[in-house]
């Protein structure tokens, strides 16, 4: 690991990055496996340090929030009685909030899809915030309903949307969603704009975040066998995307967009000295 020049580290972060697995970047850059998660737990710490360092006082006005799913060492329904027991293995999800005008993922927390990790989620994105007035939308998942108006009170609007699909089947050989056929929107707490109030955007970053991290990517082999690994997987992938990443539709990146920084992060200022 001290013999691995600092181009090399920043060369394994960058693949970490785009969503490359551990294997992969092994064949490529010629680097143990071992070596490479030590690069992605220490950049991981980092970029956790950056976002308690950045996610702070911020202006956010239209949040959206939704789970994704993943699971680590074996999925939920294969493990045995004993292995139940442990919550750092079988399915976990992934909190994310996303604020609609800037792009920007302040706070994300990984656990068990209950009312634990729901009101943790709203706990660390009221830290975030800087008191302003905002609208929160989110899926309707119901531990929402208990932790929105208990950290936010009247600073917040909320509304939850529900989704019908069609029942039709997509057919032999052909893997894909089902249609939406219709969304409802409910206004549960203070008086939440509808016309606003979607899921949408966050649905779309769920896409680019299994896009670029190659352990949450659907029907493949890859997956973490360690809760820590992928916690440091998303911390590096939350710190790359607001301050690397430029949507495509805006210019800039999202912590640009929200006055964090003036310029375009490199991967280099994701990865730590050492």
């Amino acid at each position: 690991m001290n013999k691995l020049s600092r181009d090399l580290q920043i060369q394994v972060a960058n693949a970490l990055c785009q969503g490359m697995s551990l294997r992969s970047i092994t064949r490529l850059l010629n680097v143990h496996r071992t070596t490479i998660i030590k690069i992605l737990e220490r950049a991981g710490e980092h970029c956790e340090s950056l976002q308690d360092q950045y996610m702070r006082k911020l202006d956010l006005r239209d949040i959206q929030a939704d789970e994704i799913w993943t699971f680590v060492r074996k999925k939920q329904g294969r493990l045995t009685p004993e292995e139940k027991k442990d919550t750092t293995i079988g399915d976990q999800y992934v909190f994310i909030a996303l604020e609609r005008n800037t792009k920007l993922i302040p706070t994300w927390v990984i656990g068990k899809r209950n009312e634990n990790t729901t009101m943790t989620f709203m706990s660390q994105l009221k830290q975030c915030m800087n008191g302003c007035q905002t609208q929160i939308s989110t899926d309707a998942f119901a531990p929402y309903e208990k932790a929105v108006p208990a950290f936010f009170g009247t600073q917040a609007s909320y509304a939850a949307i529900t989704k019908e699909y069609e029942s039709e089947q997509a057919g032999r050989g052909r893997y894909a969603p089902p249609r939406v056929a219709a969304v409802h929107k409910f206004p549960l707490e203070g008086k939440p704009d509808l016309a606003k109030a979607t899921t949408s955007h966050i649905e779309r970053q769920n896409l680019t975040l299994r896009t670029f991290q190659r352990r949450l990517t659907r029907l493949a082999l890859g997956f973490s066998k360690k809760l820590a690994n992928l916690k440091a997987a998303c911390a590096l992938h939350f710190a790359y995307y607001n301050f690397c990443w430029i949507p495509r539709t805006q210019k800039i990146t999202p912590a640009m967009a929200a006055g964090l920084t003036d310029h375009v992060w490199t991967v280099a200022e994701l990865v730590p000295e050492w």
